[in-house]
């Protein structure tokens, strides 16, 4: 038999991904633990945000172009908050709802990220007009949705913030967690993600006994049960999803006994998701080390029509979660620990259409967190249509910074190598960029 030599950890870590789907990798992608305790939250923002009006650009040139093709859903004067500044002085300003946030970058802790989206490869408008290296299905909610979550052009039945927590060996019950709906994000090869609703004790029925003695001691006996599997395979499998069930719900029953906080979350949708979400971040961290991913989503952003005050209404909802949340992470001494970032699965056109805009691509992203390097990163399209960045006519922007890139500074943030960064976003090394520089 020939022996195989792995010429890098990058092979080993494919290989071990690999035998993982096929079930045969029984041990960690990594054997090292981590030494310290971070988190990441996903914001998904489900139906394509406009980032074209969630940030605007204020210099003379630009904010005509942007005018003359927005038509009627240009943002100007009242419409825009007090200009921010980029690091060679350029003026931005965000949309009116997302005040709260508006403090944020001026305290250094957002970081606006420009025309990113979804590449295989650094793409140009010809290469896209010949159908050379563009991404597949491109406009589709479905198809956009699963490769922003998959972190790559090509779906693979696994999630980047998923394989980030593989790399870790990350196994507790709250290592992956969606409050919202289940999320294809937080699914690695070895991790699979918990779906939490807000509020909800996920207890089983008759475990509330008096005393607290009897009580326990039923919820030994039901434990003892899953070691019942008589060999079967199947049965293992179940009896393990069953213990994994039983541990979530013990842990959110010592969530409840954790001290009240003053900040206030709006009560909102979003707004508590994030409650939850900073509730079990609090409740993970004071056990030491570790890592933890998180999916919250809000929905909406399909504007065909009536675009003005819906997204008014929904940046509203983002800016004042987020900012309850950020706070709530500075009370408990943990922003710097804990990062937020919105996603989408493409833009919209800056050409409107009627009272609203159409499916698009490169898009433009929030993050926020105390470790953030707050500033405006890339830069935004040529706004001419038909011009080099429009990939139809229609300002439909080729994106400049990939999914990939994004992913990657953050991943490095959290924790990941170089080789377990190529392993997690396979087309990383396509990209001469691979820091993109928003985090510290």
């Amino acid at each position: 038999m020939k022996h195989m030599h792995m010429n890098s950890r990058r092979q080993f870590l494919k290989l071990g991904a690999g035998l993982a789907m096929l079930g045969l990798f029984g041990n960690r992608v990594r054997a090292a633990q981590s030494n310290d305790y971070k988190a990441l939250v996903c914001v998904y923002l489900a139906g394509g945000n406009d980032g074209n009006n969630m940030i605007v650009p204020l210099d003379g040139p630009r904010h005509a172009s942007y005018q003359a093709i927005r038509g009627g859903l240009a943002l100007s004067g009242v419409d825009l908050l007090t200009p921010i500044a980029d690091a060679n002085g350029n003026e931005y300003a965000l949309h009116y709802g997302l005040g709260e946030l508006n403090p944020l970058y001026d305290a250094g802790d957002l970081a606006v990220v420009l025309n990113s989206g979804m590449l295989h490869r650094p793409l140009t408008k010809a290469e896209y007009l010949q159908g050379i290296g563009r991404p597949g299905n491109l406009f589709s909610h479905s198809d956009q949705t699963l490769q922003a979550q998959t972190g790559v052009p090509t779906v693979d039945g696994t999630g980047w913030g998923g394989r980030l927590l593989d790399c870790f060996g990350a196994a507790d019950s709250l290592a992956a967690i969606s409050v919202s709906s289940p999320a294809l994000f937080m699914q690695g090869y070895e991790v699979a993600g918990n779906v939490i609703a807000p509020g909800v004790a996920l207890d089983l029925p008759g475990m509330n006994l008096w005393p607290s003695s009897a009580a326990e001691a039923r919820r030994q006996a039901v434990s003892s049960m899953s070691t019942q599997d008589g060999g079967s395979l199947l049965r293992q499998a179940a009896n393990q999803v069953f213990s994994d069930g039983m541990q979530l719900a013990a842990d959110l029953r010592a969530a409840g006994n954790l001290p009240p906080l003053q900040t206030v979350f709006p009560g909102t949708a979003l707004g508590n998701q994030l409650r939850e979400v900073s509730k079990l971040i609090r409740l993970r961290a004071q056990s030491g080390p570790g890592r933890q991913v998180f999916f919250c989503s809000l929905g909406g952003f399909d504007t065909h029509g009536g675009q003005d005050w819906q997204h008014w209404y929904l940046l509203s909802q983002l800016s004042q979660a987020l900012a309850a949340f950020h706070e709530s992470m500075q009370e408990t001494g943990l922003s710097g620990q804990v990062t937020a970032f919105t996603q989408s699965e493409f833009g919209r056109t800056l050409q409107p259409s009627g009272s609203g805009s159409d499916h698009a691509w490169g898009n433009h992203q929030l993050v926020l967190g105390g470790a953030v390097q707050g500033g405006i990163y890339g830069q935004l399209p040529e706004f001419a249509l038909g011009g080099p960045d429009d990939a139809n006519g229609r300002g439909v922007w080729i994106p400049t910074l990939s999914s990939s890139q994004f992913g990657a500074t953050l991943g490095r943030w959290f924790g990941a190598s170089e080789d377990e960064l190529d392993w997690v976003f396979p087309n990383l090394a396509l990209f001469p960029q691979r820091d993109i520089g928003f985090m510290s």
